[in-house]
């Protein structure tokens, strides 16, 4: 099944995260495709604060996972594997811990791990408009 959504401004993020919000609740691992720039981690932003984390959320580039828990207790993993090398560093890293660990796990750049991505995940597809909006689809 896909769901469709669209951002017309960095004003509505909130919005369409809330309406987003009950797609977690069947898929604990979200992959999220896109170009550079698209807004990817902007998106994953406005999600966390929706969800209730009161820290900072910010791109794991360069320490490929960071970890931030809701003011409720629920855990969200976020991965940036845009720097992977390869997929040996995934398995270094543990990934099955994450990924099986009912926790939420929000992945960018998914593709550079595509052969240990659980079945049951739901693919984000994030696409720039030719009027600056962003169409969000979201494939279970």
């Amino acid at each position: 099944m896909m769901h469709i959504f669209t951002i017309q401004s960095e004003q509505e993020i909130e919005k369409v995260a809330k309406e987003f919000l009950p797609l977690l609740r069947e898929h604990k691992v979200v992959a999220f495709y896109g170009e550079m720039g698209v807004g990817k981690t902007t998106f994953i932003k406005g999600l966390c604060r929706v969800m209730g984390v009161t820290g900072t959320v910010t791109s794991p580039s360069f320490a490929l996972v960071n970890e931030y828990t809701t003011d409720n207790g629920t855990v969200i993993y976020h991965f940036d594997f845009y720097r992977l090398k390869n997929v040996i560093e995934v398995f270094d890293m543990g990934y099955e811990d994450y990924f099986f660990s009912d926790h939420i796990c929000l992945i960018e750049w998914p593709e550079k791990v595509a052969d240990v991505l659980p079945d049951n995940r739901l693919d984000v597809t994030i696409i720039e408009n030719p009027d600056g909006s962003r169409t969000i689809r979201a494939t279970e």
